[in-house]
C-alpha cells in the first residue's frame, strides 16, 4: 500500500495540473484507481433549500465531465442528510463514510438510482464549512464490499485538496454565470435599441423595405445622408439605423434639433465657445460637433437652421474642421453628418431660403421616409410593439387587448402625424380604457388632424368633395368598430347599401376588412 503523504502528493499535484476541473479530476481519479478499487468518481454540492443534491463533475479513468445536475433528496434521503450533520457536529462523524452496501444507504441509494449507476460500494468524503457539510467527492466500486478501513485512510487525505477545488470551481462557475448573464443583458439591450433604431424597425421587411435597402447600402459609406419625410414618419430611428450599420457605431450619436435652439444660442451649441466669447459664457464649452467626434451627428429640421449658420456648416463639410466662438484655433472634427427635414429644400433653394452649395453638399444620398398612410400595412405591427412598450412604461400588466373593429379603425385614419401620433393615440387609449378592450371611436374627431382634415375639424370645412365624403366615412367607421354590413354597420348608419359603400371606400382609398 501507498504510503500517505506520498498518495496525498501525487493526487494533489494531479487535481491541481490542470485549469478545467474536469480534466484535474480525471488526472487525479487516475492516479487515485491504482491505489483504491475505483470505477468513478463523483464531486457533490448539497443544496439544502432545494432538498438537493448537486452533481458537478463526474469523472472515470478515461474523460472528465461538467455537470450541472440536480437529484432530489427522498424524505429518507433528507432525514439521514440531517443526522449526518447532528453527528458532524457532536464529532462523530468520520472523515470518511463507507457505505459497501449502497442499498442500504439512503442518500447513496437516492444518487446512484438517479444518476443510472449500478449497486456500488462507495467512499464519501465530506467537504464541510462552519459546521455544515456543503459537499461531498463520493467514490464508486461496483459491488458490494469493495472497501476497507486502509483505502479510508488514504482517501481521508485528500479532504481539504477537494474542498479547495470544489471551492475554486463554484467561484469559477459564478463568474462565467454572472459574465454570460452581463453578455445576454448586453445582447438584449443592443436588440432593444435595434428594435426600435436597426436592423429591427418595425415594417422594416413591409412598408420600410425600399427605405432600409438605401439603409444597408449607405451606412458603410462616409457620405453625408438627406432624410425627408413628414413630421413624426420616423426619420430619427433611420438616422439611428444608419449610425449603428456604419463603422462609426462605436462612436457618439449626437442629434441636434436645429428648430429647437434659438438662433443666438445656434453656434454656441454646434461650435461651442471659449471662456468669456459672450456673456454668461463662465467656461469652455464643447459644442455638439466636437462631442460627435469619431462618430455621427443628426442635423435634425435642417430647414430651420438660419443662413448665417447654413455658412458656417457648410466650412465644417468641406474642411472639417471648427472654430470655437471667441476662439483663432482651428478644431478638426472626424464626424458624419446626416440631415432630417420634413421641408422641401430644394423650393427653399429657388425662394433663397436655403444655400444651394449646402443643398448639393447635403443632398449626396437622399432618402425619402414614407409617411405612416403609404405604408398602412405595417400599422398592427406598430400597434403591437407600442401595446408592449406602453404597457411596460405606464406599468399595467399584461398587455392590453384591442376591441372588436379597433383596428379597422386604425387601418382606415390617415394619420396627419404619423408614427409618433399612433403611438400617442395608443397611449392614450390605454390610459382612458384601463382594465378593458382599447377603443379608437373619436380617432375621427382628434385634433390631432392636419391639413383640410385638420381645418374642417376646427371649423373651416374644406372645399374638396372628396376629402369631405372620406372624412365622414371614416367618422362613422369608427362609431361602427369598423363593421360595414348588418344592423348597427356603417352601411346602415350612412343609409347606403353596403357593397356601395365599399365601393366608395376603395374609390377614396379608404382600407376595409372583405368579411365586416
Amino acid at each position: 500500500m501507498v504510503e500517505e503523504n506520498e498518495f496525498f502528493r501525487n493526487a494533489t499535484l494531479r487535481i491541481c495540473g490542470n485549469l478545467e476541473i474536469e480534466e484535474g479530476l480525471r488526472a487525479c481519479f487516475e492516479y487515485i484507481s491504482q491505489h483504491l478499487p475505483a470505477d468513478r468518481i463523483y464531486l457533490e454540492k448539497h443544496e439544502y433549500e432545494l432538498g438537493a443534491m448537486r452533481v458537478i463533475v463526474r469523472a472515470d479513468a478515461k474523460r472528465g465531465e461538467r455537470m450541472d445536475r440536480l437529484v432530489p433528496y427522498t424524505e429518507e434521503a433528507k432525514m439521514a442528510m440531517a443526522e449526518a450533520g447532528k453527528l458532524y457536529q457532536e464529532d462523530q462523524l468520520p472523515p470518511v463514510l463507507v457505505i459497501n452496501k449502497s442499498q442500504e444507504e439512503p442518500v447513496t441509494r437516492c444518487l446512484l438510482s438517479a444518476l443510472g449507476e449500478p449497486p456500488s460500494s462507495a467512499m464519501s468524503l465530506p467537504l464541510m464549512v462552519e459546521g455544515r457539510i456543503v459537499g461531498a467527492l463520493a467514490l464508486l466500486a461496483e459491488g458490494d464490499d469493495r472497501f476497507n478501513e486502509e483505502h479510508a485512510r488514504l482517501y481521508a487525505t485528500l479532504k481539504e485538496t477537494f474542498f479547495v477545488a470544489m471551492s475554486n470551481t463554484l467561484k469559477h462557475r459564478e463568474v462565467v454565470r454572472l459574465k454570460n448573464r452581463l453578455a445576454d443583458d448586453n445582447r438584449f439591450l443592443n436588440r432593444e435599441l435595434l428594435r426600435i433604431s436597426g436592423d429591427e424597425i418595425v415594417g422594416a421587411d413591409f412598408g420600410l423595405k425600399d427605405v432600409m435597402q438605401q439603409v444597408r447600402q449607405v451606412a458603410p459609406t462616409e457620405s453625408p445622408v438627406l432624410l425627408t419625410g413628414e413630421t413624426g414618419a420616423g426619420k430619427d430611428v433611420i438616422s439611428n439605423a444608419i449610425h449603428l450599420g456604419s463603422p462609426r457605431r462605436e462612436g457618439p450619436f449626437i442629434p441636434v434639433n436645429c428648430g429647437a435652439i434659438p438662433d443666438s444660442l445656434l453656434d454656441s451649441e454646434l461650435f461651442g465657445h471659449e471662456k468669456g466669447a459672450f456673456t454668461g459664457a463662465l467656461s469652455r464649452k464643447r459644442g455638439r460637433f466636437e462631442r460627435a467626434n469619431g462618430g455621427t451627428i443628426l442635423l435634425d429640421e435642417i430647414g430651420e437652421m438660419p443662413l448665417d449658420a447654413q455658412v458656417r456648416l457648410l466650412r465644417v463639410l468641406q474642411h472639417r474642421e471648427i472654430e470655437r466662438l471667441g476662439g483663432t484655433d482651428r478644431i478638426p472634427v472626424d464626424i458624419r453628418i446626416i440631415a432630417a427635414t420634413n421641408k422641401n429644400l430644394g423650393g427653399m433653394v429657388e425662394e433663397g431660403r436655403f444655400r444651394e452649395d449646402l443643398w448639393f453638399r447635403l443632398n449626396v444620398f437622399p432618402i425619402a421616409v414614407p409617411s405612416l398612410r403609404e405604408r398602412s400595412h405595417d400599422i398592427p405591427a406598430l400597434v403591437e410593439f407600442f401595446l408592449e412598450r406602453k404597457a411596460a412604461e405606464l406599468k399595467v400588466g399584461d398587455t392590453p387587448r384591442l376591441a372588436p373593429g379597433a383596428m379597422d379603425v386604425l387601418m382606415a385614419y390617415q394619420w396627419p402625424g404619423n408614427v409618433r401620433e399612433l403611438e400617442n393615440v395608443i397611449e392614450r387609449a390605454m390610459i382612458l380604457h384601463q382594465n378593458e378592450p382599447l377603443q379608437f371611436d373619436d380617432l375621427g374627431t382628434s385634433l390631432s388632424g392636419a391639413g383640410s382634415l385638420g381645418k374642417a375639424i376646427l371649423g373651416q370645412p374644406s372645399l374638396n368633395l372628396d376629402e369631405v365624403t372620406a372624412h365622414h366615412i371614416r367618422r362613422v367607421l369608427g362609431m361602427a368598430g369598423g363593421k360595414i354590413h348588418g344592423a348597427g354597420g356603417a352601411g346602415e348608419l350612412l343609409g347606403i347599401n353596403p357593397n356601395t359603400l365599399r365601393y366608395k371606400m376603395k374609390k377614396l382609398g379608404i382600407p376595409f376588412r372583405k368579411d365586416l
